[in-house]
């Protein structure tokens, strides 16, 4: 092994903003102190409660890119996918394929328009 993951990083115009929409989608604390970073107007972080880290980066330029759509995603696991594409979306999170009623997943994207998943736990 050669180190550790210690986030996943994603860049958007709004870092802030960006994580709490995925506080509320995910849980856990927005910008708690953690020595491995300096929190400020570029820079934000999500702790989750199991211990993993999103971090989220200022790009003032970041716009989804339509003949590059899904260079990476997260994929969030639910109980409803129809009730969570509902939540998300009061969130500020659009849908990009809603899929069908046998499908266990629905693609939408969050407010920066980075592509995530609701998959069917």
């Amino acid at each position: 092994m050669i180190g550790r993951l210690q986030c996943v990083v994603l860049d958007c115009p709004d870092p802030k903003g960006l994580a709490r929409f995925y506080r509320d989608v995910l849980g856990g604390e927005v910008d708690r102190p953690d020595p491995r970073w300096s929190l400020d107007d570029d820079w934000a972080t999500l702790h989750l409660d199991d211990g993993r880290v999103l971090a989220f980066q200022r790009a003032a330029a970041h716009r989804p890119d339509p003949e590059h759509p899904q260079r990476s995603h997260l994929d969030v696991g639910v109980a409803d996918p129809a009730r969570a594409r509902d939540e998300v979306v009061a969130l500020g999170a659009s849908v990009l394929d809603a899929g069908g009623p046998d499908r266990g997943w629905i693609v939408c994207a969050d407010p920066a328009g980075h592509p995530f998943c609701l998959v069917r736990e």
